[in-house]
């Protein structure tokens, strides 16, 4: 049975005292019932050292939220993943709706990135999802398949195991709006027969598939309650210990 899995990616919010103020809140609830899920946090870059040091000895896990496909070098601004690890990153997002639309990353790059940090043992979070253009055009299952063909080429069904995959539609990402359980599910459903197609049966059963998309308390359990979907990434709604925490115990 495949473990939930429920993370919250930070964005650009919080500055150091208000990580270690949201970390802190997020550790004492969890303290109080205890989780079988797995947790991860992805705050930004200049809180990861101190994420670390304040999860260490909790089931919580680390994440990053980009990095570079390129170890060091002229890159002004960028964060390799040696940086990453070095900071106690155990986890990193790649191919998030919003690097590939507002920062112009392609399913090449996003290839790239992927294969740079699992040479570099960090487990990846790889996101795809289509446009409310896309979807309304008919055209969900055709850029699915092509985001997940084009990032997975060149990688072996043995470091694919180690991916786990993130349907993120993008018109559902910080408006308000969700796809309903049903269209989450027929859409994660698709994913798990293309990864069977892809790599094996075995693989597409193991295979752990979030939904992000305004997921909220509300309607995290229903979400969390389809057969293909295994966890959420979360983005508003992780911000505040309280509805984090509530989307982590809904399940």
């Amino acid at each position: 049975m495949r473990r939930k899995v429920i993370a919250g990616n930070w964005k650009m919010n919080n500055d150091l005292s208000g990580s270690i103020s949201l970390i802190s809140a997020i550790k004492n609830g969890l303290s109080e019932k205890g989780t079988d899920n797995l947790v991860i946090i992805a705050p930004p870059y200049t809180s990861l050292e101190t994420a670390c040091a304040l999860i260490k000895d909790t089931e919580i896990k680390l994440s990053a939220q980009n990095m570079h496909f390129e170890e060091s070098g002229a890159f002004t601004g960028e964060i390799s993943a040696g940086m990453l690890k070095s900071a106690g990153c155990e986890y990193v997002i790649l191919g998030h709706s919003e690097r590939r639309t507002i920062f112009s990353e392609t399913d090449e790059i996003i290839n790239k990135k992927l294969k740079k940090a699992l040479s570099s043992e960090l487990l990846p979070i790889f996101c795809i999802g289509e446009t409310l253009e896309e979807r309304e055009s008919g055209k969900t299952n055709s850029i699915v398949e092509r985001q997940i063909s084009s990032g997975l080429d060149g990688i072996s069904e043995s470091d694919f195991n180690k991916i786990i995959i993130a349907y993120e539609p993008v018109w559902a990402i910080g408006t308000g709006k969700t796809a309903t359980p049903d269209q989450a599910q027929e859409v994660h459903k698709f994913i798990r027969n293309l990864i069977e197609k892809i790599y094996s049966k075995n693989s597409a059963e193991k295979c752990i598939i979030l939904y992000g998309g305004s997921v909220k308390p509300d309607n995290s359990a229903e979400l969390l309650s389809q057969n293909d979907i295994d966890g959420a990434l979360v983005g508003g709604a992780c911000l505040k210990s309280y509805s984090f925490l509530e989307i982590i115990y809904s399940v």
